[in-house]
């Protein structure tokens, strides 16, 4: 059983949490820009946390679904829809086969994930589902999803859990209930980001590290899955230096000579010879994750130890919304 694609959308990829372990070799992790909200999908379709679904940019893709199927949708809201009706979101949907989900204007975020009930039959490749763009690896034909495409699904076709409504509300079965997602996903106008120094911070003037916590930056269109491009108060070192290239991570604060700092995000290069004035924290990636090109976040310094304190905290909120969405989906 399966989905087909009858309008790609502007850019919708497989991705599951990334491939992990090959870093070594120069193999690039990729995975969802925004974990909490795949994470959150999996969860409430009964899929192990690490499943892959659909990552949805900006516009949206028309699927049409060839099997009666359960889905979440979560993330940026690009008003999905069935069958012409708006559907909700953060809960499970248990979607009748010959339906059409699209998605429409976006409203919030900017990315939103879609989460199928045993996930998608689609070959690992180094342990990951996930599509790596440029390298034309894994997902669906190691590419973005393109019209005709037809994504086989796990499980044949799912039945209608016993927790959802009887009653068809604009073409899906529901839930009386949905996840309380603003503890872990924000959706704010410039939102504050968190960050803690970087390797090379020490190497720049006091007036660019005073402009990095002052000023707005703004995410450059020419920003994509590898790296978000700012553009804002110019950083500069106190002297020129050449440095070696060392390992990056997702969050890594770049800045090149022109002095615009680049993020580096989930389809990140595995090494890089930029000063790093700074690290985004673990828990602000999917928050990072949702801002639009041409919207402008602030940068807040915190300390490793708070770093690490609140990415136990929104983990251990992940488990208790594990647990809480489980006995739900059991009574």
């Amino acid at each position: 059983m399966s989905m087909r694609v009858s309008k790609a959308g502007l850019l919708t990829s497989i991705q599951d949490l990334g491939r992990r372990g090959f870093q070594q070799h120069g193999v690039i992790v990729s995975g969802a820009m925004d974990s909490y909200s795949l994470r959150i999908a999996n969860l409430l379709v009964g899929n192990d946390e690490n499943e892959a679904g659909l990552e949805v940019t900006l516009m949206g893709p028309t699927l049409e679904i060839e099997s009666d199927c359960l889905v979440a949708i979560t993330g940026g809201d690009l008003t999905p829809s069935v069958n012409g009706k708006p559907v909700p979101m953060w809960k499970p949907l248990f979607i009748p086969k010959g339906s059409t989900l699209s998605f429409g204007p976006c409203k919030t975020g900017c990315r939103s994930y879609l989460s199928v009930a045993g996930g998608f039959a689609i070959d690992e490749v180094l342990n990951s589902k996930s599509t790596y763009l440029r390298g034309e690896i894994g997902g669906y034909k190691g590419r973005a999803l393109q019209t005709d495409d037809v994504l086989p699904l796990s499980v044949p076709a799912a039945s209608k859990p016993a927790f959802l409504s009887n009653e068809l509300i604009n073409g899906v079965y529901t839930s009386s209930w949905s996840v309380n997602y603003k503890e872990l996903v924000h959706f704010t106008k410039k939102p504050g980001v968190r960050v803690i120094n970087g390797s090379q911070y020490d190497l720049f003037t006091a007036e660019s590290k005073s402009h990095f916590t002052k000023e707005p930056f703004k995410v450059s269109n020419q920003s994509d899955r590898m790296g978000y491009r700012m553009d804002g108060p110019s950083l500069q070192l106190q002297e020129k230096k050449e440095l070696l290239s060392e390992a990056v991570s997702q969050g890594s604060v770049q800045v090149p000579p022109d002095g615009n700092p680049i993020i580096l995000l989930a389809d990140r290069q595995t090494t890089g010879g930029y000063p790093k004035i700074a690290q985004v924290i673990t828990a602000d990636l999917p928050l990072l994750a949702q801002v639009k090109p041409g919207e402008s976040i602030y940068f807040s310094h915190i300390s490793l130890h708070e770093a690490e304190k609140i990415y136990l905290e929104k983990e251990q909120m992940l488990q208790e919304l594990k647990i809480a969405i489980n006995l739900a989906s059991t009574k």
